[in-house]
This record gives C-alpha cells, sequence and structure tokens, in this order.
C-alpha cells in the first residue's frame, strides 16, 4: 500500500503582539496577546485585543506547550475566531536563550503549530474546512508564524 500525499498551501504569516506573562505556576503561564498583524495572499488583517491570550504551559526541561486563542478581523471586517496548540522545543541551551528574550536563528529549535478557524463569514466560509499547520519563531518582539493550509 502506498502511503498518500500531503500537499500544503501558504496561507499567511501571523505576528503576534504578547504581554508581560502570568506566572499561575511553575508550569503555567498566560501570556495576553495585545494584538498583532495577518499578511499573505489567503488573508490579510489584524489581531483583536482583548480575549486573547496563550495558556503556556511549561516543562522542565522548557519545553512549551501553546494553547492560543484569539480573534482576527480580516480587511474585509470579517471576523475569524483562532484556536491552535502547539510545541516549541530544543537544546536545553537554546531554551535558555529564548526564555531570556533573545534573538536565537528560527533553525536551532522546534516550534510548530496545528490551527483551527471559524468565521460565519460567507468570504472566509472556506477557512471552516481546513486544518493548518504553522512554523514558528520566537524573535524578542514576538511570536511570528508562516501558516500552511494541509490539502
Amino acid at each position: 500500500m502506498q502511503a498518500l500525499p500531503l500537499t500544503t498551501e501558504y496561507l499567511f504569516t501571523m505576528d503576534l503582539d504578547v504581554g508581560a506573562p502570568q506566572s499561575v505556576s511553575a508550569g503555567l503561564r498566560i501570556v495576553p496577546v495585545t494584538g498583532g498583524t495577518i499578511t499573505g495572499p489567503a488573508l490579510q488583517g489584524e489581531l483583536l485585543p482583548g480575549a486573547a491570550a496563550d495558556w503556556l504551559r511549561l516543562e522542565p526541561d522548557g519545553t512549551a506547550h501553546m494553547d492560543v486563542r484569539f480573534t482576527i478581523k480580516a480587511a474585509s471586517g470579517s471576523l475569524v475566531y483562532v484556536s491552535y496548540s502547539g510545541i516549541r522545543t530544543g537544546a536545553p541551551d537554546v531554551l535558555e536563550r529564548l526564555g531570556r528574550g533573545e534573538a536565537v536563528p528560527p533553525a536551532d529549535y522546534y516550534f510548530r503549530v496545528a490551527l483551527r478557524f471559524e468565521t460565519g463569514a460567507a468570504d472566509l466560509a472556506w477557512m471552516n474546512r481546513i486544518l493548518a499547520v504553522g512554523v514558528g519563531q520566537r524573535p524578542p518582539k514576538g511570536p511570528r508564524y508562516d501558516v500552511y493550509a494541509i490539502r
């Protein structure tokens, strides 16, 4: 039996602005998402502040597990609810540097997310019917993701 092919299509890049993390416990930080931008061929818009955050779980070795939810306001004015989970991990020294807010080359660590979308907007209804993955990086100013539809 032959494996079925998996193809992707680049949709957009998300740049998130984040606020100061709230340390709930040694393993849980809530990081407010305070805004951001969406730019790409399939979607342009902005991330709306308010009910937007990352419920970030940290393992003792520095591995981070994301649980992020926010709303996008598309350039058309349509709203899209976004939720994603993911993982960022790497060598201990790399994770320590990221934790200190240093610029670390994205090739030095693993950062991937799985996204789902929900909207009632007719112009963006296609988003309700896809799964997407994101390749992340963590520059000092905030997370950045290149997002791809799984076709």
